[in-house]
Formats: C-alpha cells, sequence, structure tokens
C-alpha cells in the first residue's frame, strides 16, 4: 500500500483530516506494511501473532513486552539472502541482538556486524563464525581489538589513524594478518535525521574523503603491509528511502578505489555500500523491497566502475532495521485516559522512554492500535505517552485510537524491533521489557525481564 492511498489509516494525521472523517474500520485495520507478517485480529477483534493471542502473550510474560514474529525475521533474511546472491549481506547486531537472533540469522545464511566487544561477546555466544563477522566503531579499544584478533574475525572496519596504528602493533605482536576496511565519509547528506546521517563531512565516522585522510589511511595500510586491505567502506545514514545518496557515494568511493589503484597499481578487491534501508513506521513510508534495493545498487557500481576502468568488487550490504525493525511489536498495557481541554487524549501506557527512546530523541514516528480488542466506538485523537517524568515521554505523537480506550487495554505499537531494546535504559530505575519470539503457534522468552533484583544487583551500596 502506497502512502498516498493510505491516507485514512495509521500514524498519518497530516494527510486525515479531522476524526471525524474516519470510521471505526479505518481505526480497527491493520496496514500490512506496518506490522509482522504473520499477524492478525482474531475473531474477537483481539491481535494475533504467528497463532498466539497478546491477551495469552500478556497472561505469560506480562506488559510492556516486544513481541517478535520469529517467522517474519527469517523470512525477510531470506528476501535480502535472495536478493543479493552473489553478494554478503552482513546483519547489523547494533538494531537488535541476542544470542537467540545471531542463530536465526546465522541459520538463515548471513553475515553479523558488531561495533563494541558486548556485541562481539553475544555474538560468539550464539555461535556465530567469527570469520563471518565483521567488527565496526569509532573507537574500538585495544582489548576489544585483541579480542578480535584472537577469535579471528572476519574482517574490521577501521575507523582513525590512531586505531590503524593499534590494529598494526597488536597484528605484529601476534604474527597475524588481519583483513580490514577503511571506512570513508564520503560527504553525501542523507535525507533523515541529523543524528543518524553518518556520511557528512562534520561527525566522528571514518576518514574524510574530501580531506585526503581517506586516501591516506589506505596507502598507509598498503606500504606498511601488515594488515590486509580488502577495500572500502561507506555508509550514509540510516532509514533512507531514496537510492540517490547511495550513487554519489559508490561514485566517490570508486572514484578514490581508482586513485589507489592508480598510485599503487592495487585494485583493492571488496566494496561495503553499508545498510541504513528504511521500513514503514507509518503509512507514509514507502520502502523499496530488498530484489529493487539490490537492482539499483548493482546497476550504480557496474556504471562507476566502469566509468572508472575498474573490475567490479565483492559487494557486501549491511541491513539491521530492515530485517529486525518489522518483525516487532511492543505491546502496552493502558494506565489512564486524560482529556485536555479538548485538544487531544492523552492515552497513557506502562512503558515509554525507557524501552523506546527514538520519538523522545529522533521526533521519530510510530503508529499504534487496540490491541486487546475491536470497536466500534468513533475515532478520537490520541497521543500516546509513557509512565516517566519527562513531558517528552511519548510513544506515539499523534494516532486515531477508539473513543472508548479505557485503563486496562492492550495498546500495540508496529515497527519496534530496531533500536527500541537495544536503546533501552532504566530511566526512573524502571526493568527493561523482554522481548518474546512467537512461532507456530507457540511462545518463548528469549531476552527475559528484568527485574529489581536485577537493578540494584550493580548498586554495591
Amino acid at each position: 500500500m502506497r502512502a498516498h492511498e493510505a491516507g485514512a489509516l495509521h500514524g498519518d494525521i497530516g494527510n486525515r483530516g479531522p476524526a471525524w472523517l474516519r470510521t471505526p474500520a479505518d481505526v480497527n485495520a491493520l496496514v500490512p506494511q506496518l506490522w509482522p507478517r504473520n499477524t492478525s485480529r482474531g475473531a474477537d477483534g483481539a491481535l494475533v501473532v504467528a497463532g498466539v493471542g497478546v491477551r495469552d502473550l500478556v497472561a505469560e510474560f506480562g506488559t510492556p513486552v516486544y513481541v517478535l514474529d520469529e517467522d517474519d525475521l527469517r523470512s525477510r533474511c531470506r528476501d535480502f539472502r535472495a536478493a543479493f546472491p552473489d553478494e554478503d549481506v552482513y546483519y547489523a547486531g547494533k538494531a537488535f541482538l541476542c544470542r537467540a537472533v545471531v542463530r536465526m540469522i546465522a541459520e538463515e545464511g548471513l553475515f553479523l556486524d558488531v561495533c563494541s566487544g558486548g556485541e562481539l561477546a553475544v555474538a560468539l555466544a550464539g555461535g556465530m563464525d567469527p570469520a563471518r563477522i565483521g567488527f565496526h566503531g569509532n573507537n574500538k579499544s585495544e582489548a576489544e581489538l585483541r579480542r578480535a584478533l584472537d577469535v579471528g574475525v572476519g574482517r574490521i572496519i577501521v575507523d582513525s589513524f590512531a586505531e590503524i596504528d593499534r590494529l598494526t602493533a597488536l597484528a605484529r605482536e601476534r604474527g597475524v594478518r588481519p583483513r580490514v576496511l577503511v571506512r570513508v565519509t564520503v560527504g553525501v547528506e542523507a535525507h533523515t535525521h541529523e543524528f543518524i546521517a553518518t556520511a557528512h563531512e562534520d561527525q566522528k565516522f571514518g576518514f574524510s574523503l574530501a580531506g585526503g585522510a581517506a586516501i591516506a589511511a589506505a596507502l598507509r595500510i598498503l606500504d606498511e603491509d601488515v594488515l590486509e586491505l580488502r577495500g572500502l567502506h561507506s555508509h550514509i545514514g540510516s532509514q533512507i528511502f531514496d537510492t540517490s545518496g547511495f550513487e554519489v557515494s559508490a561514485r566517490r568511493v570508486l572514484a578514490l578505489q581508482a586513485q589507489i589503484r592508480d598510485a599503487r597499481g592495487v585494485e583493492l578487491p571488496e566494496l561495503d555500500l553499508g545498510g541504513g534501508f528504511g521500513i514503514a513506521y507509518t503509512t507514509q513510508d514507502d520502502p523499496a523491497a530488498p530484489q529493487d534495493l539490490a537492482k539499483r545498487l548493482r546497476k550504480i557500481v557496474d556504471s562507476e566502475c566502469a566509468a572508472e576502468r575498474l573490475v567490479v568488487p565483492h559487494l557486501s550490504v549491511e541491513p539491521g532495521r530492515a530485517i529486525v525493525g518489522p518483525a516487532v511489536f511492543t505491546l502496552y498495557q493502558v494506565g489512564t485516559v486524560k482529556d485536555v481541554d479538548g485538544i487531544r487524549t492523552y492515552v497513557s501506557v506502562d512503558g515509554g522512554m525507557s524501552d523506546n527512546i527514538r520519538t523522545a530523541l529522533y521526533d521519530a514516528s510510530y503508529s499504534a492500535t487496540l490491541a486487546s480488542r475491536a470497536s466500534a466506538a468513533e475515532p478520537m485523537l490520541a497521543r500516546v505517552v509513557g509512565k516517566h517524568c519527562e513531558s517528552g515521554d511519548i510513544v506515539v505523537k499523534d494516532e486515531f485510537l477508539p473513543a472508548d480506550v479505557q485503563p486496562g487495554d492492550l495498546v500495540a505499537v508496529p515497527g519496534t524491533g530496531a533500536y527500541c531494546r537495544s536503546m533501552a535504559s532504566n530511566y526512573n530505575h524502571v526493568p527493561r521489557p523482554p522481548v518474546v519470539a512467537v512461532r507456530n503457534g507457540r511462545a518463548r522468552l528469549i531476552v527475559r525481564r528484568e527485574t529489581e533484583d536485577d537493578l540494584l544487583a550493580l548498586d554495591v551500596g
């Protein structure tokens, strides 16, 4: 469903007009692009995911709870593998990582990207082959690099001259030759939020192309001949729908590749174009299918390689959000409903910015639906808010919900698989929610709920 076709549904009040123009059927509808693929409403109107009703989930696991449709996640892994059969697909673990997800993406044939020692530990604990792990990060410690070398991480994406020196010294000490990529800051302004755009010049990641640091880094690695330089890496940001940014990025990175060839007679065999592929959070979002992304990216790379007279390098991409984001929704219980002078109704739930900081941090938009029942009530304009002591503790800024929403109802927010649990906090000393995977009519806990004992365990008094 295209965004302009879905103006009567969730998450896009700018195109909807006043609530009285919407019907109860609109508010009860589930827009397929927003929800895990195995989600529907049962005969009683309550949500059912992979054969498990949300009321049963709440009875067993409580709220808030992140609900992961395992077959949805696996099918999205397969979609990317089918779209990029001759390329390497790295799941970006920063989106969400736990041992169960590591096993899922490994079983579906994906590689794994990590960006900290903690993520590397989870990847190894989940059984990922170290040779299929890529290690990102702008400030990797000596201990993190040492462990990466000791376990045999497949590639390290170097991000600074200090890291090159640090890694070179460790490689000499251990008598190993790690494979590396140079992360290049290409000066592309991705059409996304400032804090998740990563390829413009004024930010912390990578080596500047315009300033000459990128070619200097590549030549230093080649000349010292301790690290094995496999290629270049570019990541322009997150939640991107327009491939024009990738076109500019590829052109600039491949021009650098040609410069390296001309300077040292070496054609680097690999190119990583990063990830950042967008997903649908509301009906305003219209993400491209993996097959379409692959076709466009290959066309861009083939064209630029022909222009530079380069052999087409082996490509890698790094989807994270695009795989796990749509496969998860968060289930909350309503605690209070408050009308504010007829302006809007505030629906307070038992979570908030501690389990989803993205609305407060990025002004992100989400959708929501009444999950525990269907309703024949007229729609009302609502703001779904959390329980924390911040006026910015907003989960969904604007959504039409049934006017009879009441305490005890369940509300579900889709598209919460990426970054919500990863960035979750204990603000106000609220324990973080569990993650429950559902498949074939069964639910299993893959990350347990934190308890007050967990909070106090770190407090040494």
